[in-house]
């Protein structure tokens, strides 16, 4: 199979275009079903059998976050597709592979509080080159609310610091011009005259250590999040990054802003999916609510 596995390799990022952290979690959920189904037996395609995708799904479905049981089914429909387009399978077991439900806006988000996020930003220490620049990092997010790709993007010609605004590359491309506040743009600037090492990069913020160069990607934002709440022995509702949009959005509604202006701000293109900050709004929904019929008991 290692030369089918590498075919699939190439098949999943030529073809399917995924991004090369996605491949990896695309083989673990391939290799957990061929392992489930034959064991340390050869692998036999040919001998899948559609109660067996069933039984896996079912079985391994419920004990994933819902992201990442979506995850499981796409990948399995992918890797049985290429099977089945090389031959292996002639039956359409891709069909097979059950949907997970996915209701909309069950959840509320996750957002950390506004004495976490002063705590957090309290304990950087910011007369060092790193917390310098993890301090204008953690400023972007709590304050602008961008996501760790738009950070990770940043470069020195999307600051106007004579207008007091910057662009970001948002989600497709999209170029969204934003005010930088004065505490942001004077943490930015500390950075960059005593922080940012040399470097050719036109990235903003680099790597601490060699190479130096501009981040890889939105993952090393988490894992700044993640050590800096660790550092500051800060509990917080999640360890990524996203919650600070969340907390500014709902910081924004409390204040009186609409779900509108929060999309624009947040660089939300579809007005659906501003409207699951309208749940985090407790005192505003308490006024909309039914009195129960049968009166307090």
């Amino acid at each position: 199979m290692r030369d089918a596995y590498t075919v699939l390799n190439v098949y999943l990022r030529q073809e399917r275009a995924l991004a090369n952290a996605t491949i990896p979690n695309y083989l673990l959920f391939i290799n957990s079903f061929l392992g489930d189904r034959f064991g340390n037996r050869s692998v036999l395609l040919g001998r899948l059998r559609t109660q067996d995708i069933v039984r896996f799904v079912q079985h391994e479905a419920p004990r994933l976050h819902l992201k990442r049981a979506k995850l499981l089914t796409t990948a399995l429909r992918s890797f049985l597709q290429y099977a089945r387009y090389r031959g292996d399978i002639t039956l359409d077991l891709a069909a097979a592979v059950p949907p997970v439900a996915n209701w909309s806006m069950t959840s509320i988000p996750r957002a950390i509080p506004p004495d976490q996020v002063r705590q957090l930003l309290a304990s950087i220490e910011r007369c060092t080159t790193i917390g310098r620049r993890d301090y204008a990092i953690l400023l972007l997010l709590a304050r602008l609310g961008l996501r760790s790709s738009e950070v990770v993007l940043l470069e020195l010609d999307d600051l106007d610091w004579q207008a007091g605004r910057f662009s970001v590359r948002g989600k497709g491309g999209r170029r969204t011009e934003l005010p930088l506040p004065n505490d942001v743009g004077k943490a930015i600037a500390e950075y960059l005259r005593y922080g940012r090492p040399p470097s050719a990069s036109r990235r903003v913020f680099l790597r601490g250590r060699a190479p130096i160069h501009g981040f890889l990607g939105p993952s090393a934002i988490g894992s700044l999040v993640r050590n800096s709440l660790k550092r500051a022995g800060i509990n917080a509702p999640t360890n990524g990054a996203h919650q600070f949009r969340h907390a500014l959005a709902t910081q924004m509604l409390r204040h009186g802003a609409s779900l509108s202006e929060i999309g624009e701000v947040l660089g939300h293109r579809s007005p659906e999916t501003t409207k699951i900050y309208a749940k985090v709004d407790l005192d505003a929904l308490r006024i909309l609510a039914l009195p129960w019929p049968g009166g307090v008991r």
